[in-house]
């Protein structure tokens, strides 16, 4: 019964040679409204005027929470095997890069 169980439970996944390349970012804001959060990737360039959003996701509450506790596990594996990871203060980055939105 449970080897049944794992063949209905596994996805194929299919990533493209472009999607595999990944998308640099070093900033995300995050939004959510009661139905959704939305997790901006932005790439912002030290002396750059301004930054520009690379990727959009939109999660579920109920997905957001699952993400953030595999990040969370997945930030735990890395530092048992490789230390610490360093968090270095910065200065707050004014963010006024358009109207604020509303769901």
């Amino acid at each position: 019964m449970a080897e049944q169980d794992k063949k209905q439970q596994q996805i194929n996944i299919e990533l493209d040679e472009k999607m595999a390349e990944g998308t640099y970012s070093n900033l995300a804001i995050i939004n959510h409204s009661v139905s959704e959060f939305v997790v901006d990737f932005i790439s912002l360039m030290p002396g750059a005027p301004k930054g520009k959003v690379k990727s959009r996701i939109i999660l579920t509450p109920q997905h957001a929470k699952k993400f953030l506790k595999a990040l969370n596990d997945n930030v735990q594996r890395f530092e048992n095997a490789h230390g610490a990871i360093k968090d270095y203060e910065q200065p707050p980055i004014p963010l006024n890069f358009g109207p604020t939105g509303e769901a």
